[in-house]
């Protein structure tokens, strides 16, 4: 299975989704960028939750706020004295790991690590003044009355986010699952105390359904509840939604009930009134606060390891196998090519250009190919997920038809230009 992350690290690199930051200098651990591919796959995927859960709902509405926040904030919040991983150095090699995340591999110097006594390390970046956020959801503790009473919500109600949060993390690894600096979307529902264990279910439930209809085999998935003595400080409940990657099953999403934590520790510390009044009960209290989190990058590299297969080399022509092929079978709502147009060859490109502008107006997501056999350009288009290539031979100057290829079953047929549009709407099945 190691073997299998390897290849979508690879791919990811060759196929411009996914490429390690500052790499003609070396690199950075733990940081990336998103080539064209990437930034699309990850804005879909953004843009779905988006719809689903700020968009598509009357009880959450957005904000954005600032990375940098006050000292105070992540006193406050208990970040400063309680955001820390337990780190050791090996004496021979010296590198470090996390207590809790001991690297299988050999001592560098020779035989096992030699570990000194685990100490307190903070995972924040530290600047000047104040940290890096390594999350998003003390903005919306801070600016919560304000929200609230701009926004006419009453209690039960939600404030998301999706933003960049960084962590200083002692050992990256295992590719896009632990980095220094990636995006979170996650939502702070507040409820009246008492309602919180119903709305903490409710929301576990809705997450793990987004996360099924992204494509996500309900087989990859488990449910992990932490145990009492394992919960963060702000947490009476904690469930993650763990997937099975290549590399072990994994946390890829999770459900917290904070309590009135942070909007109490926030009032003691600022001296601001942040409780709830309620008009109809003329009750004054602070919301308990159910968090449904997930890391974009880590949910990216679930979906990737999803969709990825390598199979021997499939092909309609008659070009030679000689290597397997990868083809990623993403869900068309998140494939960043939604349809490749292709001319048999480059004599008809004028005439295919007229279809591919056309369809570019519904979708923005369509690609025009001309370059290589159209054996060797279905390869590459399966290869970044495009669910349907649509080629334009010969024969279509004749009976205005095109040839619709299908990505996963290889299936051709042969559609009129006029009914294309309303083909593919149909196929692909998004707005």
């Amino acid at each position: 299975m190691e073997d299998k992350l390897e290849k979508i690290v690879s791919w990811a690199k060759r196929r411009g989704f996914i490429i390690p930051g500052s790499e003609i200098y070396g690199g950075i651990g733990g940081v990336y960028d998103f080539g064209p591919y990437g930034v699309a796959l990850k804005n879909n995927i953004k843009k779905l939750w988006w719809q689903t859960f700020v968009s598509g709902r009357d009880d959450v509405v957005g904000m954005e706020s600032a990375i940098l926040m006050n000292r105070k904030v992540w006193q406050a919040s208990g970040h400063e004295k309680g955001f820390v991983d337990e780190l050791v150095e090996c004496k021979k090699c010296h590198r470090r790991f996390k207590a809790d995340d001991l690297s299988k591999e050999k001592c560098s110097s020779g035989g096992e690590h030699e570990l000194t006594e685990p100490k307190a390390f903070n995972t924040m970046f530290k600047t000047d003044e104040t940290y890096l956020r390594p999350e998003t959801a003390q903005g919306m503790f801070t600016d919560f009355r304000q929200i609230a009473e701009t926004s006419r919500q009453k209690i039960p109600f939600g404030i998301a986010q999706m933003g960049k949060s960084f962590r200083n993390e002692i050992n990256t690894k295992d590719f896009l699952f632990r980095v220094r600096e990636f995006e979170i979307a996650e939502i702070e529902y507040f409820v009246k105390p008492g309602d919180d264990e119903k709305s903490f279910d409710e929301w576990l439930k809705a997450w793990e359904d987004f996360v099924l209809n992204l494509g996500i085999k309900k087989e990859n998935l488990e449910q992990y509840e932490h145990p009492k003595e394992g919960l963060a400080h702000y947490s009476k409940r904690t469930v993650d939604i763990q997937y099975k990657f290549p590399f072990g099953t994994k946390e890829l999403a999770g459900v917290a009930n904070r309590t009135d934590f942070d909007l109490k520790s926030h009032e003691e510390a600022s001296g601001k009134d942040l409780k709830y009044f309620d008009e109809e009960t003329k009750e004054k209290y602070w919301p308990y606060v159910i968090e449904p989190t997930m890391g974009i990058e880590r949910l990216m590299l679930a979906i990737i390891c999803d969709a990825f297969e390598e199979l021997e080399a499939r092909t309609e022509t008659t070009e030679a196998k000689t290597e397997n092929e990868i083809v990623l079978h993403f869900s068309p709502q998140l494939a960043p090519i939604k349809v490749a147009v292709l001319p048999l060859v480059k004599k008809l490109s004028e005439e295919t250009k007229k279809i591919y502008q056309d369809l570019k107006t519904c979708w923005g997501d369509i690609e025009f190919d001309e370059s290589g056999s159209i054996g060797r350009r279905y390869r590459r288009q399966d290869e970044i997920g495009t669910p349907y290539c649509v080629t334009f031979d010969f024969d279509s100057l004749e009976d205005k038809k095109v040839t619709v290829r299908d990505r996963d079953t290889m299936k051709q047929e042969r559609i009129e230009i006029s009914e294309l549009k309303n083909f593919l709407f149909r196929k692909l099945n998004i707005s």
